[in-house]
Formats: structure tokens, C-alpha cells, sequence
């Protein structure tokens, strides 16, 4: 079996057990694939942490504020970075009842979905390190709690792929996981010419994305659609804050990967850049150099992009900004009722 084939089988206990997911099944299956000393980035406020403490300090919480927490990946891709590193990245959602708070995030009785992006370094047959966002403005906003400017883009649930083939059972196929990734290499070269070296034609998009593709931005800027709907809802309001993106690729890190007609990047952080000018978020233009965390997947179809799956840790964005969002979010919700909702769900 290859590699990546055999390291996407590697974490499939560790899905399996999600699934249904019970204390005891979940920390066993942790422990059997995550090394006790992992490096665990996890996005903000919940930070960095060991494998060790891993269930304790990420999933107990959740866990006790969805008693009947399901977990379910719409994407499984895995393949090997330019240094050769193991990588397997998965997206999904984490789905249940919210019935008592989480992050302060008052509960709500009903369904809540929550997606993610974890990716995991794997040597040895072990995860050694995850880089991992949690859509948590997402649950934000089911909640009706989000303290924040609204997003341009389209709020709601976010499909996986068109196609239903984004767990990519292999065997793996080296030559068309690197047509991928080139693919995708050489869009975001093109991409990082505009502002600072001319107009939007210089991206030349329409070469690179379908003409129906999707962007699934994170909540808070939201879904677009088509090149148009992407330029208008997100990159024109993005480059507009911040025209130096691209220009700072030495201090942040990026590991890109291929498998079938996907690709993925994540990176901690992988993006660096000043907001100069106002217009993303309903930020001020402080000036301030701030760091991105974004982790991607895209899918290809006919030589071009039709879908990518984009998450950001926005919470970290403003976080470096001084604003701390939970804490304005207890400030809008003070008023309500912020208890464990009665209510007999799953493994309650």
C-alpha cells in the first residue's frame, strides 16, 4: 500500500469513532494515533496544546455542550509536501444538539453544525502534528449571538463536493496528485500579481476557475459564487484592506499537497500583510501587520477550479487586533439565559 493511501487509513479509526462519538471510543482512538508529544494548533481561543491533552482540552468541551456530537468528513486527501512531509487533511462537520454553552456561545436546543479543516503530519504511523480550524463563528451564528459586522458573502450549511468523491480511496496516483498541486501553485503565483503588479486581468482568473465554481469562505465572509460573486463578496474587500498580500512568503509557511483532483494547503500561519485601508470585517485601517491561518482544499474538474473549501481563523484576526469577539458576544448576550437546556439527546 502507498504512503498516503496507508496514512489515510492510518486516521480512519480515529473518523470512525467520531461518528459515534462516546468519551471512551474517542480517547482510545486518540491515543492509538496521536503521539502524547504532538504539537496541536488549534484555532483561537482554544491555542496549542500536546497530544496528551488533546480530548481534554478541545473535544471534552464539545462534547459536553453536544451530548450527541457526530462528526462527519466530506473530504479525506492525503500526499507529501515539497519537504517531503506526510500530511492526510480532512473537512467536515462536527454535528449535534446544543444544549448547554460552549465558549460562552449560549445554546440553543436544536441542531448546530460546525465545520472543519484538520490536517495531520503523520511520521512513523503516527500523527505527530495537526493544524486544525473550527468554524466556531459559525456556531456564533446559528446561536443568533454574533456580536460582529455581517458577512458579504452567503451564510449557511456548506456541501462538500459536487462529485461526492472527496474521500479519495486509493491507490495513490503521484502523477496526478503534482498536476493538481501545480495547478493550484500557479493560480495563487498568478493571483499575488494583483495589486502590486497590475489590474485584475493580470490573475487571469477565468483561465484558472470555472465559470460556476464555488468558494466556501469561513462564516463571517461567507460563500460566493462564480468569479464575479468571489471578487464582489470577498477578494476585492480583502485586497482592498491589505495590497501586500503575497509580498511577505518568508515568514510564513506553507505545505501543499495533492491526491486525485484535489489539492490542499495548510500552513501556521500561512499568510502575512498590513491592513492599510478599511472595507474587510468592518475593520479600521490601523496599519498593523497581522498573520493568517487559512486551510484549503480545492477541487479540479476539466482542467480548472470549481470548488474551494477556504477556512480562516477570524477569531485569531481580530484577536491580534485587541478585539476579543467572545467577550463582546457575552456583552450582546447578557441578557439571556445561558444555562444547560433540558432536553434528552444521544449519549445524554
Amino acid at each position: 500500500m502507498d504512503q498516503p493511501t496507508r496514512n489515510k487509513e492510518l486516521i480512519k479509526p480515529l473518523r470512525d469513532a467520531m461518528y459515534d462519538f462516546s468519551e471512551g471510543l474517542v480517547r482510545a482512538a486518540l491515543a492509538s494515533v496521536i503521539a502524547d508529544d504532538a504539537m496541536i494548533h488549534m484555532c483561537h481561543p482554544l491555542g496549542d496544546m500536546n497530544g496528551a491533552d488533546f480530548y481534554k482540552k478541545a473535544y471534552a468541551p464539545l462534547f459536553a455542550a453536544f451530548p450527541d456530537l457526530e462528526r462527519r468528513d466530506f473530504i479525506v486527501a492525503g500526499g507529501n509536501d515539497d519537504a517531503n512531509a506526510d500530511w492526510v487533511g480532512c473537512a467536515g462537520h462536527y454535528w449535534g444538539t446544543f444544549v448547554a454553552p460552549w465558549l460562552d456561545i449560549p445554546p440553543t436546543g436544536h441542531l448546530i453544525h460546525m465545520r472543519f479543516h484538520e490536517f495531520y503530519r503523520i511520521e512513523n504511523d503516527k500523527v505527530v502534528e495537526i493544524q486544525a480550524i473550527w468554524d466556531i463563528p459559525e456556531v456564533m451564528q446559528q446561536a443568533k449571538a454574533w456580536p460582529l459586522a455581517p458577512s458579504l458573502g452567503r451564510e449557511g450549511l456548506v456541501p462538500g463536493p459536487a462529485t461526492h468523491d472527496g474521500i479519495i480511496a486509493g491507490p495513490h496516483n503521484a502523477l496526478n496528485a503534482k498536476a493538481s498541486c501545480d495547478l493550484i501553485v500557479d493560480m495563487l503565483n498568478h493571483m499575488t500579481k494583483h495589486p502590486s503588479r497590475g489590474g485584475p486581468e493580470v490573475m487571469e482568473m477565468e483561465r484558472f476557475w470555472h465559470p460556476r465554481m464555488n468558494w466556501y469562505g469561513p462564516s463571517g465572509i461567507g460563500t460566493a459564487r462564480g468569479i464575479a460573486g468571489f471578487r464582489n463578496w470577498h477578494q476585492i474587500p480583502f485586497l482592498s484592506a491589505m495590497p501586500d498580500r503575497g509580498q511577505h512568503d518568508e515568514d510564513v509557511i506553507f505545505h501543499f499537497f495533492g491526491d486525485g483532483n484535489y489539492a490542499a494547503v495548510t500552513g501556521w500561519p500561512n499568510m502575512k500583510q498590513a491592513i492599510t485601508d478599511g472595507g474587510w470585517l468592518g475593520l479600521a485601517p490601523t496599519g498593523q501587520t497581522i498573520t493568517l491561518r487559512s486551510l484549503d482544499f480545492w477541487r479540479i474538474e476539466a482542467g480548472k477550479i470549481r470548488e474551494n473549501w477556504v477556512l480562516v481563523d477570524l477569531l485569531d484576526v481580530y484577536n491580534q487586533l485587541g478585539i476579543d469577539v467572545l467577550a463582546r458576544m457575552c456583552e450582546f448576550n447578557r441578557a439571556r439565559v445561558s444555562g444547560h437546556v433540558s432536553f434528552p439527546v444521544g449519549a445524554a
